[in-house]
């Protein structure tokens, strides 16, 4: 149960359009294609489609597609920070979020061109704007990374 007596209340799916109107991030650096099953203030799954024409296949590997573990860890954070926004409300949105810290990230298996990446983030805490996450990135179920992370929410006068 929440404060206040009241259970967490879970959201359905929140589409790109809604995405983008949360998270300031635009291609080619929008990481998200829509989050599922999210719990305010605890955990979400965000859903990140692998295509061929995504900019970083042109050079990492022309030969072998492999996305960059960077840009799968960048997925966990934008997940994150939907999760945040609507745990926040209307005033968190388009909100500009930092990476302060970047754990045990872990890469197992290559993420490539035809992949559905599932993003399962979950809250660790939370003190003032900022919050602390773990997550998991998966595809068929396999887990093919992971990664303990830190991002700070700027504030409007925070510069």
């Amino acid at each position: 149960m929440a404060e206040g007596g009241m259970a967490a209340k879970e959201l359905g799916v929140v589409e790109i359009l809604r995405v983008m109107e949360m998270i300031p991030h635009r291609f080619p650096m929008l990481m998200v294609d829509k989050v599922i099953d999210m719990v305010p203030d605890q955990s979400a799954i965000g859903i990140k489609n692998i295509t061929i024409n995504e900019p970083h296949f042109q050079g990492h590997f022309p030969q072998r597609p492999v996305m960059p573990g960077v840009m799968i860890v960048e997925a966990m954070a934008q997940t994150a920070a939907v999760l945040v926004v609507h745990t926040l409300g209307g005033g968190a949105e388009g909100k500009l979020v930092y990476f302060m810290a970047i754990e045990n990230a872990r890469f197992r298996k290559p993420v490539g061109p035809g992949d559905t990446m599932r993003i399962h983030v979950t809250k660790r805490q939370s003190r003032g704007n900022v919050w602390k996450f773990s997550a998991e990135a998966r595809v068929d179920d396999a887990i093919v990374a992971e990664a303990t992370y830190t991002a700070m929410i700027m504030n409007d006068q925070d510069d």
